[in-house]
């Protein structure tokens, strides 16, 4: 099926909002309206330009959760490369980013306490004060010692100019550069709004991080290419969530399941702010979300769960599930939104429905490859396609289900185990708030299944009581050897739970 984008440069997608209406907002802040988003992005630009910064050249962001935040990935990935970084980094990561990256300046908040100005300074790039302005996301910038040049290429960016770039997580090997074209960033944009029938009427209440490619597209560009607005808390935090709720009465949120299973504790409580707002859809992606996760939410607050299947590569999403009348399920991304999506077997042989294997992916929104990596696109690239290194098959109908990540799946003495199976049947015991079902090494079968449990505040089950019940519903062989009980499941910088090498640091052996 053909696409029509309405645009295929951040400029362009800016440019979509009604001038008075607003875009960029926070809690407790007036609003940038679109028109002040576009004056801003042409400001943004040209001084950025003065300081012999543009096209192609990449300027390390490392700010705080928040509007301008927001705001300065948006305005300055129309005229140069942006490179958001975590600002929890230390010294050494900043050192590290800032090199892979081949950064030409750093942005900091202004009087920002932060590793990354040494870092920045010890390789002699240029540091860029980010002074925010009365209006939420409004700002100038302001460099730290004089910077004037003539840029190479100055202007608004063009399709294939870079937008955006990430790295991977790294969790298994050195961190691999994702370069995203001004194309992949707005057609995802475009793909998501479709997707969640987003108008210029819809506000999102943005809890992740800006850090995070969820958060980015999802979240901030979305909405604003939609012509909505996007109002920015500082993070996620349950405990103010629904205060922000109330004053925003966003018309939907985007989360990880993580922070979705904590705001379900808050739920019932607050009610009454539920029912004066005007929610239509809650969103999940970037991990998996379990199905008891996910009615549980619909209860509580009384608006249909879609769950989403993204990753960076992608600029974020590549499945979801539809808006009603359309169904939902639970324990599928549902179907292709956006690139297409099919099941691959390892000779690179396309799979009928209800075969599993390898989710591959290919559209606008992809990738051209990882930067200055031949080794990883030979392999992450086979006819045109792009694996993911997730494992899963379709249905008939199009909706996706998945198994798990490749490098995640348990192989116990040559018998696979779905991580995401397990958790499953664990989720289904009353007494379990949270789970991660993981690898933990064996001497003999090489891999032996366990699992990290939370329980629910005042229910209790032991180790053997919790084997037992998962036994009446898995083959033996899947069945955690050790399952450890926890006050939190440790997460990562995004609030998604880590799987791979949860063994080694919580300590267990074969």
């Amino acid at each position: 099926m053909s696409i029509t984008y309405p645009a295929d440069t951040m400029q362009g997608l800016l440019a979509r909002g009604a001038a008075d209406a607003p875009a960029i907002g926070a809690p407790g802040r007036p609003w940038l309206t679109h028109g002040g988003l576009r004056a801003l992005a042409d400001a943004t630009v040209a001084a950025l330009n003065g300081m012999g910064i543009g096209r192609g050249d990449r300027v390390a962001l490392v700010l705080p959760n928040g509007p301008e935040m927001a705001s300065a990935f948006l305005t300055m990935a129309c005229g140069v490369t942006t490179a958001p970084l975590n600002p929890a980094y230390k010294l050494d990561e900043f050192d590290f980013y800032l090199n892979d990256l081949h950064a030409s300046a750093l942005v900091l908040a202004q009087g920002m306490d932060t590793p990354a100005r040494a870092a920045a300074e010890a390789r002699g790039i240029p540091v860029i004060s980010l002074v925010p302005g009365e209006a939420a996301g409004s700002f100038t910038l302001h460099p730290d010692m004089p910077l004037s040049g003539t840029a190479a290429h100055p202007g608004m960016a063009e399709a294939q100019d870079v937008a955006l770039v990430l790295h991977t997580s790294g969790t298994t090997s050195r961190p691999k550069i994702v370069p995203l074209r001004q194309i992949n960033v707005t057609a995802s944009a475009y793909h998501i709004g479709v997707s969640l029938a987003l108008t210029p009427g819809d506000v999102s209440l943005n809890i992740m991080p800006l850090f995070h490619i969820h958060g980015l597209i999802a979240a901030t560009l979305a909405s604003v290419a939609a012509g909505g607005a996007v109002s920015c808390t500082p993070g996620f935090n349950a405990f103010r969530f629904f205060a922000w709720f109330d004053e925003v009465r966003p018309t939907w949120v985007t989360a990880v399941p993580t922070m979705h299973q904590t705001l379900l504790q808050y739920a019932e409580r607050n009610r009454e702010i539920l029912a004066r707002g005007r929610l239509r859809l809650l969103r999940s992606s970037s991990a998996s979300l379990p199905p008891q996760v996910m009615t549980a939410l619909e209860e509580a607050f009384g608006v249909p769960v879609l769950e989403s299947y993204g990753m960076t590569e992608a600029a974020h999403q590549m499945a979801a599930n539809p808006l009603p009348p359309a169904p939902h399920y639970p324990g599928s991304v549902g179907i292709a939104a956006g690139p297409e999506v099919a099941i691959m077997d390892e000779a690179g042989t396309l799979q009928p429905p209800g075969t599993p294997g390898e989710v591959v992916i290919r559209g606008r929104n992809v990738t051209a490859g990882y930067e200055a990596n031949p080794d990883a696109n030979a392999k992450a690239f086979t006819h045109g396609w792009f694996r993911t290194g997730d494992e899963g098959w379709l249905d008939e109908a199009g909706y996706l289900r998945l198994t798990g990540r490749l490098k995640e799946i348990i192989n116990r003495g040559g018998e696979k185990v779905s991580p995401l199976e397990v958790d499953a049947v664990l989720m289904d015991h009353p007494a379990v708030q949270q789970v991660v079902t993981f690898a933990m090494p064996h001497d003999k079968l090489g891999e032996e299944v366990a699992a990290a449990v939370v329980l629910r505040e005042g229910l209790s089950v032991d180790e053997a009581g919790l084997r037992a019940f998962a036994g009446e519903r898995l083959a033996g062989f899947k069945v955690p050897r050790r399952i450890v009980f926890l006050a939190e499941i440790p997460k990562g910088a995004t609030g998604k739970l880590q799987r791979i090498g949860l063994s080694a640091r919580l300590g267990l052996g074969g």
